[in-house]
């Protein structure tokens, strides 16, 4: 993956219990990119504050970035199931973060559009041989059918030369990437979900000394107050 576009901001999660109020799960401005992965042709926000990822976000279709102030912006990750949001240090940092946020979501409507149409085609001749019990066409074998389906029915159903079923259906070693590159996917999608966890969990620690610091203040204002008043 490589950055396409940075910029800094002041980073927020919503309330996991409230789901009203903003938790700030960076302590100042940090650095905030989007990324490309060239190999997955996927756009991602990530930023990090030190070592913790605070973001890492995976821009889809119908996201949207919603300017709720003049330098405030946040949009929702149900991948995530969080909603982050980020302060700008000025309108124009906002403006530009949100123009980047709109082309980069028409990229990734394209590439899904190209993605369903690849798969539409090759998915095509595995579902007319396999005779109306019809499989997921997010799986290597209905891209390119079972090691039955190859074999049987280009044989019994055409005698000719096999150059057409070989233009409509992916190769058996494109099968084996295939099925890596969703493994790999996986792996990472794994990955980020255990970063982000536990890094919600710090947060929600955060949260709990914040209440308690703020208890133990109060407390100690009640009672300097009824010092006062003797």
């Amino acid at each position: 993956e490589q950055p396409i576009f940075s910029t800094r901001a002041h980073v927020f999660q919503i309330d996991p219990n409230t789901k009203k109020n903003w938790v700030p799960t960076s302590k100042h401005a940090v650095t905030v990119s989007y990324f490309y992965d060239s190999t997955r042709n996927v756009y991602r926000i990530i930023s990090l504050d030190g070592s913790k990822a605070i973001i890492n976000s995976t821009i889809t279709p119908n996201m949207t970035f919603t300017k709720t102030s003049q330098k405030f912006g946040q949009w929702a990750d149900s991948r995530a199931n969080t909603v982050y949001g980020l302060g700008f240090s000025s309108e124009h940092h906002l403006s530009k973060f949100a123009e980047k946020f709109q082309e980069f979501k028409e990229a990734a409507r394209l590439a899904k559009e190209k993605s369903q149409e690849k798969m539409e085609l090759t998915s095509t001749p595995s579902q007319e041989s396999a005779g109306g019990d019809i499989q997921s066409p997010l799986t290597p074998e209905s891209i390119n059918g079972t090691d039955d389906e190859r074999a049987t029915p280009e044989v019994t159903q055409n005698s000719e030369p096999r150059a057409e079923p070989t233009q409509n259906a992916l190769p058996f070693t494109h099968s084996s990437t295939i099925s890596k590159h969703w493994e790999a996917e996986l792996a990472t999608l794994k990955g980020n979900n255990a970063k982000l966890t536990a890094a919600l969990l710090e947060s929600t620690a955060n949260v709990k000394q914040w209440k308690q610091q703020l208890a133990a203040y109060q407390e100690e204002a009640e009672r300097l107050h009824k010092r006062v008043s003797q």
